[in-house]
């Protein structure tokens, strides 16, 4: 059987080289486990189906690991060189079912399997010889190159998980059993489920930066509530007591189901939980690698909708105030566990991959009265995730958190069987579209606790830089000096000939996007910064942002934007807002009649090789657009990546003559502009700087 090595890896110790040989091993036994995951696939076509829907086929899983170690290794500067450009733009964003992210499969033109694994085995070698080289003090800290190795090797684990739902929905030809994957063999009727009381009090959520392990961004800060004395519910809910539910006709009557819950009913056409199938009267479970009577006495795996939906049918059979816990009333639970993570010596139930392939019967595992507070199955929470009090993401992993902070991602609690490393603390913050099917459960409670509205209310956002460059583009002129991004785009307009495409790379929080839609019939707008693309997302699909930008001190002034403001409501807008990299954009991204970079250039680092590929994104005749003010820095551009501002053979060397050295080949200067722009920082503090806008059209 495969080492499995479930445990994260402590970041203290004595010995460094000891600490490295650990960090190796934890990389390693991560790396298999993912790939002995993918033996139970019976053939390569089985990579390449749509098992779910809403996320790509497993090939792109497979490489997606891999790729991620490339990226986060070169944006920290740790690797000067890519292995594979096409691998590492192609595999790299498309995980979570966000609207901005395209999930068209007719972009993408997916490798042989082969090719993956090869790609997969030069990878390997590359994280080998890094942590063989970096420099390494203990503990190990966010700031540390071994962080990254760190982050890499528990995103995998990440994806483990995630893998493993989507092989459990492939057809069952394209999978077989296999000896490290086995499924547990009991089952029976389930217990029946009762009540136990749970003492309140201030619980404080939020993790410690001196804890011995590895923790995601959305972890760590200061959250404080006070819960009321409840009730909860002794074993997680087991399929027999959701088939109560069933047979009540629950999937059928609307009334227990929120409108979200109604809307996915009506486009799903969903009667029971995805997992069970019906055949001849009699019912069946589909697990990992086959289907098997349907288990009475295992935890039945729902999303949270459904898991909602029965909590309101329960409510009402009881008439009792039955809901689902909050992530603070979870932690209630979670006092009953032995907290040595990352150092258990025995696992405390079905998890880390210490049991089975599989969930197993609910009253397995006792936790001081209560079954399966972690392990067996992910507890859905009625929580949906946001930032704890000082929430900060992690420079080189911005979008990991930060797309879910809308209101419609829902916490789990506790691990599954398969959860492992990070997925497996206390402290663990893991959130899914509440329509989506993870290896997730749920228990219930009694509480006549309020409360809050958790849902999407549009608040403000502080985020001081995010609110700073929405002031930018969205608010008003100072000192005289025209708001950036309509400005650029209105000295672009006299240049073009006419309708198209149009490429916004570089868009920030997208005012720039919006106004090119007035004049192009389809607008992407690209960004590497998820944060930043969120917002300008938010706008386009709520027709309203709201933000605060500092007056002085911590008094603050409230601002909102509306498409309205933009006169641009009630328009039909081809606009698409991704992530992406500029110096590695998917191939799908071209045909272009317009390129703008604006304020770019001298923020990427490898300047020269965007302006090398850029374009192969425009149609002949097009227009590139390049606005920046030349402010090289080593903290985003290496001094060897310069385009100017520096002496060559003795004289001065500036930007423009770089442009003008790199591009004439394939362009056409026609236009030169500069173009003001003030930022402002608080009331009484403003940036005035003068960016340089260059023309270029494409040559024939």
């Amino acid at each position: 059987m495969i080492q499995r090595n479930a445990q994260t890896l402590p970041l203290s110790g004595t010995d460094v080289d000891s600490k490295r040989a650990e960090l190796k091993r934890y990389f390693a036994t991560t790396w298999r486990l993912y790939e002995n995951l993918f033996e139970v696939i019976v053939s390569d076509q089985a990579y390449y189906l749509k098992a779910e829907p809403l996320r790509h086929p497993l090939i792109f899983y497979f490489g997606h690991t891999a790729t991620f170690f490339v990226n986060k290794l070169k944006l920290a500067g740790i690797i000067d060189s890519r292995i594979n450009a096409e691998f590492e733009s192609m595999f790299a964003v498309g995980v979570d079912e966000m609207s901005w992210d395209d999930l068209d499969e007719s972009n993408y033109r997916w490798p042989d399997v082969d090719e993956v694994r090869r790609y997969r085995d030069q990878v390997f070698d590359r994280v080998n010889r890094v942590i063989d080289t970096l420099p390494l003090s203990l503990p190990i800290d966010p700031s540390q190159p071994a962080w990254v190795i760190l982050m890499g090797i528990e995103h995998e684990r990440i994806h483990l998980e995630t893998s493993s739902v989507i092989i459990r929905q492939l057809p069952l030809t394209e999978v077989r059993n296999h000896p490290d994957w086995p499924a547990c063999p009991d089952s029976g009727t389930a217990p029946v489920n009762t009540l136990v009381e749970i003492e309140g009090g201030v619980v404080t959520q939020g993790r410690s930066p001196d804890r011995d392990s590895y923790g995601w961004d959305n972890e760590y800060g200061h959250h404080q509530q006070q819960i009321d004395h409840f009730q909860v519910s002794r074993f997680l809910v087991s399929n027999q007591e959701f088939m109560e539910f069933i047979d009540a006709d629950g999937y059928q009557r609307p009334e227990f189901w929120s409108d979200e819950g109604q809307a996915w009913l009506a486009y799903t056409k969903a009667r029971h939980p995805r997992f069970w199938r019906q055949r001849d009267g009699r019912w069946y479970q589909r697990n990992l690698t086959e289907e098997i009577p349907l288990p009475l006495n295992w935890p039945v795996e729902v999303n949270q909708l459904e898991a909602k939906a029965f909590c309101n049918w329960k409510a009402e059979a009881s008439q009792s105030p039955v809901r689902l816990p909050t992530e603070a009333e979870w932690q209630c639970l979670r006092r009953r566990v032995d907290d040595n993570n990352p150092r258990w010596d025995r696992i405390p139930g079905n998890l880390l991959l210490d049991r089975w392939a599989s969930s197993c019967p609910v009253d397995h595992h006792d936790h001081a009265g209560l079954f399966d507070v972690v392990g067996n199955v992910w507890q859905w929470t009625d929580t949906a995730i946001k930032g704890f009090g000082g929430f900060e993401v992690h420079p080189l992993y911005d979008d990991f958190s930060t797309p879910t902070f809308d209101g419609k991602h829902n916490l789990m609690k506790g691990g599954s069987w398969i959860s492992t490393g990070n997925e497996a603390l206390a402290e663990a913050r893991y959130a899914f579209r509440r329509h989506f099917y993870q290896h997730a459960g749920f228990r219930y409670l009694v509480s006549h606790q309020k409360l809050a509205d958790s849902r999407y209310t549009n608040s403000y956002e502080t985020d001081a830089l995010v609110a700073q460059y929405l002031e930018f583009h969205y608010g008003v002129e100072y000192f005289g000096v025209r708001n950036f991004p309509k400005q650029v785009v209105s000295l672009i307009r006299p240049h073009l000939a006419g309708t198209g495409r149009a490429l916004d790379i570089g868009c920030s929080v997208g005012r720039a996007s919006f106004e090119l839609t007035r004049q192009f019939d389809h607008v992407d707008g690209i960004d590497f910064s998820a944060r930043f693309i969120q917002h300008a997302y938010d706008l386009l699909q709520q027709g309203e942002k709201r933000f605060a930008i500092p007056v002085e001190g911590e008094l603050v002034e409230y601002k909102t934007v509306t498409l309205a403001d933009l006169d641009l409501e009630g328009a039909p807008l081809s606009l698409n807002f991704v992530q992406g990299d500029a110096c590695n954009l998917k191939p799908q991204f071209r045909d272009y009649d317009l390129v703008l970079a604006s304020n770019l250039l001298d923020r990427l680092a490898e300047p020269g090789r965007f302006l090398d590929l850029i374009g192969e994104r425009l149609r002949d005749g097009g227009l590139l657009v390049l606005v920046s003010p030349y402010t090289w820095l080593e903290e985003f551009t290496p001094r060897d990546q310069w385009l100017g501002g520096f002496k060559k053979d003795g004289e001065s060397f500036t930007t423009l003559a770089a442009l003008k050295e790199r591009l004439t080949g394939q362009f056409a200067l026609i236009g030169i502009e500069q173009v003001p722009f003030v930022i402002r920082e608080t009331a009484r503090k403003h940036q005035h700087t003068l960016s340089e806008m260059t023309l270029w059209r494409k040559k024939p």
